[in-house]
């Protein structure tokens, strides 16, 4: 395409879960908006399974239902039922100390995993099926921003004129450098390993966090795929020198490895798909707004992925924005009002701080292998489980606020 000349209320630069689903939301609100991406979107795709699962929250279902996403998942997605909460070692049986919590007090699941590859369907095929929404992609984007507009122009001949523009490339987003945001960035010297194993016993629609010295291991229920009628996701952190052996070592080895660390309770396993490895670190930018900016998701925060939060944190993002958003165009305020976008960041930077400081604070009481703090947080582990009204906003906080 070339030499195009559009006209929409809201362009989002990155295309990935976050930014795709605030650019469907807007669709389905009718307002006219251009996602650009330097990646090809096709509509439909049928990539293998990878090992690669998202924990989606209550609420972060809600905010896909309600952008048309959600009916377009192509695989089932596995209810997230109980999560039970233990401190250990590995190799060792866990501390009779634990924490318990189940769906029933709450009145529905507390989350859904839901497959990488079957949200990236449910996406591409949900931007190609709206008329409200332009897809430029594959293409580079350039952005000058004035107090009168933004303009958006790619290489594929496009020039679009935006009220706003949001950032969503991701933690190194070019739109926030550009716009001169600081941000302030921490390491924890530590690595995320990621896969899938498919085991001989079900998991029930259960989920485990169990917290080890080097860092804390998530066992999270999926819904089976061909050749594996029990699959889980697993999540876990070690120091990186670990992490790095750990990923040397090949599929049996490293099997036991998490067998280690997750004990008997779903009989023998073996690795389903690939093996993941990701440097972990912390991030928070200084504004998330600037003249005709808005950053969402990642290029505005990044937290330890201690609470499994970090992709909810962006869907939350994309809630705020979408309802001010949209009330503004009903309207007909200018979407890059300044007052609108202090507004959003007024509704999201604190809390992501918060949610920030809590996983940071977590990591730091929980990946250690003190004898005193063992003992606290053993304490403090059994002590919520006896205890049904903090058990309860603990769910409730999990599930991104319970019911809308």
């Amino acid at each position: 395409m070339s030499n195009t000349n559009l006209d929409v209320a809201v362009c989002v630069v990155g295309a990935g879960p976050v930014g795709a689903t605030l650019a469907c939301r807007l669709g389905a609100a009718g307002l006219p908006v251009a996602i650009v991406d330097r990646a090809a979107l096709p509509p439909m795709e049928h990539p293998d399974f990878d090992g690669r699962a998202y924990a989606i929250a209550a609420s972060s279902r809600r905010l896909l239902e309600a952008a048309g996403v959600w009916s377009h998942l192509p695989l089932p997605s596995c209810p997230i039922e109980g999560i039970r909460v233990s401190d250990g070692k590995p190799g060792q049986p866990a501390s009779p100390l634990f924490l318990h919590f189940d769906h029933h007090e709450v009145g529905e699941p507390f989350g859904w995993m839901t497959e990488a590859r079957s949200l990236r369907v449910a996406l591409n095929a949900t931007l190609h099926a709206m008329p409200a929404i332009v897809v430029a992609a594959p293409t580079e984007a350039s952005v000058t921003r004035t107090d009168q507009a933004a303009i958006v122009r790619t290489t594929d001949g496009r020039t679009i004129r935006a009220q706003l523009v949001v950032a969503a490339e991701g933690r190194e987003s070019p739109l926030r450098r550009q716009a001169g945001i600081a941000v302030t960035r921490f390491g924890y010297r530590q690595a995320g390993l990621v896969c899938a194993i498919a085991h001989t016993k079900p998991h029930h629609n259960h989920a485990l966090e169990h917290f080890l010295p080097g860092g804390p291991f998530a066992q999270l229920p999926m819904a089976p795929t061909e050749g594996a009628p029990h699959l889980s996701a697993i999540v876990w952190s070690e120091r990186d020198a670990v992490a790095r052996k750990l990923m040397a070592l090949d599929d049996t080895h490293y099997a036991n490895e998490i067998q280690r660390r997750l004990g008997s309770h779903l009989g023998d396993i073996r690795l389903v798909g690939r093996r993941w490895l990701y440097p972990l670190s912390a991030l928070h930018a200084h504004s998330y707004v600037a003249t005709r900016l808005a950053l969402i998701g990642d290029a505005a925060h990044g937290i330890h992925p201690i609470a499994g939060q970090g992709l909810n944190l962006g869907f939350r993002d994309v809630e705020a924005l979408a309802g001010l958003l949209t009330e503004a165009h009903a309207g007909g305020t200018d979407l890059g009002d300044p007052e609108l976008l202090r507004r959003y960041q007024a509704a999201r930077r604190p809390a992501n701080l918060a949610m920030l400081a809590a996983t940071d604070l977590l990591d730091r009481l929980f990946s250690n292998d003190n004898p005193a703090l063992r003992l606290v947080r053993d304490l403090g582990i059994a002590g919520v489980h006896r205890m049904p009204r903090l058990r309860r906003a603990f769910m409730t906080a999990a599930m991104g606020g319970g019911r809308s």
